[in-house]
Order: C-alpha cells, then structure tokens, then sequence
C-alpha cells in the first residue's frame, strides 16, 4: 500500500504530531471526502506500508522526527516557486525555505527530495522572465540537493463562484508561452544535475527532454527499498495509474490520509482549500493531533467504518518482489 500524505494539505507543516501519533498507534482513518460518514481504517504498519510520499511547502517541523519513519520508505515532494506573499501567504521567506530544503536533503538524501516548481502561472508581477530568473536562482541554490524538478501550468478550477484564475489575476498561461518556459527551464535544470517533467501536463513537451511526471512513483520506493512492487501477490505486475486523479496524471494508486481546509499556507491557486471560515474552524479545534483522523473524531452513533487493515484489498495493497527472486525470474 502506498500512502500519500497528502495531496490535500501540508502534513509535514502542520500536522506533523498527528503523522507520528497514527505511526506510532500503528493505523489511520480517512474519511471519504464525497460521502463524509464513510470512513477506512488502514494499517500503517512497515509490512502493509510501501511508501508513503510526504506533500508539502515548509517541513521544517518534520526535520526533528524523521527517526520515527526509519522502517518506512518515503520521500518528499517539496514544492519552492518564485511566489511572494500576495500568492502565498502563510510561507516564510524563500531563502529560509531553501536552506531548510538543503537540510531535508542532506538528512535523507537528494534522491529523496523532489523539488515542485508549480504551478507556473504568468500576470502582470510574475513574468515570463521573472519566473525564468526565480527558477535559475532556485536551481542554482538547490544543485545537489535534488535529482529532479517538476513544474506544471496553472489550472483554473472554479468552487462555487470562486476562479482559480481571477485568485491570482491570470489568463492562464498560452501554449507559446508553455514551450517558452519549458525550453529554458529544461536547459537550466540540467545545468544544476536535474531531471525535469510536468505534472498533470497534457502538452507534449519530449522535445526539451521533458518527461511526463508520476508524482507518486513507484519506481522511486523500487529504487529506495531494493526491490520491485507488484500489483498481484503471484506474479510480477507494475502497479496501476491512480484512476481517480486527473486523466493527465500520471500517478500510481495511492491512499490519500488528508482532509480539504487543514492547510494555512495561504496559497490562492489552492485547490483543496476552499473556505477560509471552514479552514480557521479546522484549524482551531478539529484537527487533533490525538485523533485517528486528521481532521474531526470518528463518530460511531453516525460514522460508518470499513477496517481494511488485513484484508488485502486490490485497492490498497502492494506486494514486494525481493531482488533474489527478480533475480532468478521465480513466481512467487
């Protein structure tokens, strides 16, 4: 099974006592964001978890208690961008964040820190060159501390009359404009010892030796752990894109153990914050760290709990293929 922690909010930042609550008690419940008494209960035990990639802007919390994931795979996507306070507010200075990206890095690894440019967007403060000029600051600082970068082109999302675009007073970004970008940052990234790919990207962007991302990767936790992940326990079978992101991603199944309205980093082109008075009420009392999910109690007058924990479901499990069976072509 594959964690992700989370595509909904920064756990690292701001919830990072609650992470090493639910590995200590050794399971975590996720409520269904669709249908919200519905809740999971996984395991978070190392021999059920195969991964778990960690989301996030600021994990200067996390730094004093990577220890406790010593028995897990994992890795960081750490998003930097050239953003200042009128896009994200709740961040402190980039220079900062940078030296506690080196500090990540160095802890556990540049092959375990991947550096997120994006999304890109392009208005009348944050231009083509200005983007291009923050990218190759940020680059420079961060060779040798990252194997890859991936960036991504601003969608706009609209959640009951509120516009992505109008957040952050953008147009979008033109296709012109998208191989502009794309073509220097590619060249810049190699300069500083980088891969580069796009996230959820439709555009065809090969031509700069630029990759589509899979940003949950299960060739990162092959690579990390020393074996290979299958999708079936009897033979080797890679494991399956992540049918409910976005037709363009690229990722493989994962389960997500955030919740929307949890993440007080003040993005505006934030998808999974929504509403700043749900957010501040989040915040204030139901996100407790004590409790086995991230946000709210489980409630069983009302809620409905589904334990999956040993179960083996198709949808949440993951099986290692050790080297020496890869090795000798065995089908275990």
């Amino acid at each position: 099974m594959i964690i992700s922690a989370s595509r909904r909010t920064d756990i690292p930042r701001f919830h990072s006592d609650w992470m090493l609550n639910r590995i200590h008690e050794g399971f975590v419940d996720v409520r269904n964001p669709m249908f919200p008494t519905q809740v999971s209960r996984y395991s978070l035990s190392p021999d059920v978890v195969d991964g778990i990639v960690f989301w996030t802007k600021d994990p200067a919390p996390m730094l004093s208690k990577l220890d406790a994931f010593s028995d897990y795979s994992y890795y960081f996507q750490f998003s930097l961008t050239s953003y200042g306070r009128d896009v994200e507010s709740g961040l402190r200075d980039k220079h900062d964040l940078i030296r506690t990206f080196k500090e990540l890095a160095g802890a556990i690894g540049p092959e375990r820190v991947m550096w997120r440019f994006d999304p890109i967007l392009l208005n009348g403060k944050y231009s083509p060159e200005y983007q291009l000029r923050a990218f190759t600051t940020i680059a420079t600082e961060l060779n040798g501390s990252t194997e890859k970068v991936t960036i991504s082109f601003i969608d706009e999302y609209n959640f009951g009359g509120r516009s992505i675009y109008r957040s952050v007073g953008t147009d979008g970004v033109a296709a012109e404009q998208q191989n502009f970008l794309a073509e220097r940052m590619a060249s810049i990234a190699r300069e500083n010892g980088m891969a580069i790919d796009t996230c959820a990207e439709a555009v065809d962007l090969e031509r700069y030796g630029i990759q589509h991302a899979r940003c949950v990767d299960s060739r990162v936790f092959e690579r990390i752990g020393g074996c290979k992940l299958s999708r079936l326990k009897t033979r080797y079978e890679e494991l399956a894109k992540d049918k409910a992101q976005r037709k363009e991603c690229c990722c493989i199944e994962s389960i997500d153990i955030g919740w929307p309205n949890t993440c007080a980093n003040g993005c505006k082109y934030c998808y999974a914050t929504t509403s700043p008075d749900e957010l501040a009420r989040n915040l204030a009392g139901l996100c407790d760290p004590t409790s086995s999910l991230l946000c709210g109690r489980v409630d069983p007058t009302v809620d409905k709990v589904k334990d999956h924990r040993g179960t083996g479901d198709a949808r949440d499990r993951s099986f290692k293929f050790g080297s020496p069976e890869l090795q000798l072509g065995l089908e275990l």
